[in-house]
């Protein structure tokens, strides 16, 4: 090739490569436009595992846009009381909450089974339910007649039973007794005579403290030791039967969340199972330790019995047969719920159940 060939194609080079430089720039910026969300939790920031979750979710959001996508987190109370969340939300007072959908299900029963109901799955039933059986699908029906569209944000997976000042041993000693116990559970419990009450966090030690109340339930180890129940309410008891793998939600005004670029709510969906699955894993890893320190500091551990039990399960099977009647969604999530639900228990028996038992056999035995 001579020198003026040589010469004219690089300056064809140069200049094609110039053009393609120009027209990259303003296409990444259309891919990644800039847009500020305002997030308000039901939680407080003491909650890092929970509060801490929304603040995951939107590090990632903004990590993956180059900061274009950013999402400002307030805590409870901050902007909005933390049981309002999803009303703001529906509202577009803000435009996305992280909180529990159980929280409203005194607008209809239909919210409570996008988080837990006493009985249902457990943290992995759950998700293997949502993220493979239509679960996320079939919130959204509901969530859409409510102006929100939701995704999984985070799991406790299951958890306690809850603070007693006494000794639970037969049915009798459920009744007349008063229980802070939150969302949809207190239906159920009213139906053994419990005495349902709710009273926020920070209010839940003093009432035990003078009596106002004779149990409480909150979470699990590690976010009831920061509350200090232990000293109050000696008997910790397990399991947390109308939690067995409770999911937080992310809900998003449906108005602002449909206006998103694709690529947005591509990221959106992933970090925020990003999200749901780092949480449990916290938890997993937290809770361990937690209820170590609870029981040295004289917490006693004590398991529901099985004649409790039953008569819960029993209670709760009235409960959604009442509800199923007159409650046309509540009818078709709790059925999609139930149909996983005996196929998830005949596994679980199989291969999790036994390998998981001889391990903890192990443990016990101190070869661990």
């Amino acid at each position: 090739m001579d020198r003026r060939s040589f010469m004219r194609n690089a300056g064809t080079a140069s200049v094609a490569a110039a053009a393609a430089t120009t027209l990259a720039a303003p296409a990444i910026a259309q891919s990644n436009p800039k847009i500020n969300w305002r997030l308000t939790s039901s939680f407080p920031k003491s909650l890092d595992t929970i509060f801490g979750g929304a603040e995951v979710f939107a590090k990632m959001v903004s990590e993956a846009t180059d900061g274009n996508f950013t999402i400002q987190v307030f805590a409870a109370g901050e902007l909005v009381p933390g049981l309002q969340a999803a009303d703001a939300t529906a509202a577009g007072t803000v435009e996305a909450a992280h909180t529990v959908a159980y929280y409203y299900w005194g607008k209809d029963p239909a919210w409570a089974l996008g988080a837990d109901v006493p009985f249902a799955l457990n943290a992995r039933g759950r998700n293997a339910w949502q993220y493979h059986g239509g679960g996320i699908d079939l919130f959204n029906e509901f969530l859409a007649t409510q102006g929100l569209f939701g995704l999984p944000g985070g799991n406790t997976g299951v958890q306690m039973g809850g603070w007693f000042r006494k000794e639970i041993n037969t049915l009798d000693d459920l009744k007349g007794l008063k229980m802070r116990i939150g969302g949809f559970a207190g239906k159920v419990v009213e139906k053994l005579g419990v005495v349902p009450q709710q009273i926020a966090g920070g209010d839940i030690y003093p009432a035990l403290e003078k009596g106002t109340i004779d149990a409480a339930e909150w979470v699990g180890p590690y976010d009831d030791e920061k509350l200090g129940f232990y000293k109050v309410a000696p008997y910790y008891y397990y399991p947390g039967w109308w939690e067995g793998g409770p999911t937080v939600h992310l809900l998003f005004n449906k108005s602002k969340y449909d206006e998103l670029p694709a690529n947005y709510k591509s990221l959106v969906r992933t970090a925020a199972q990003a999200t749901d699955a780092d949480m449990l894993q916290k938890y997993d890893y937290l809770n361990p330790a937690a209820v170590r320190r609870l029981v040295g500091e004289g917490a006693q551990l004590r398991p529901f019995n099985q004649p409790i039990l039953e008569a819960c399960f029993n209670a709760a099977n009235e409960v959604y047969t009442e509800l199923m009647a007159s409650n046309a969604p509540f009818k078709k999530i709790w059925d999609s719920i139930t149909a996983f639900r005996k196929e998830h228990y005949l596994w679980a028996q199989v291969a999790e159940y036994n390998f998981d038992t001889f391990m903890m056999i192990q443990q016990r035995n101190s070869k661990l």
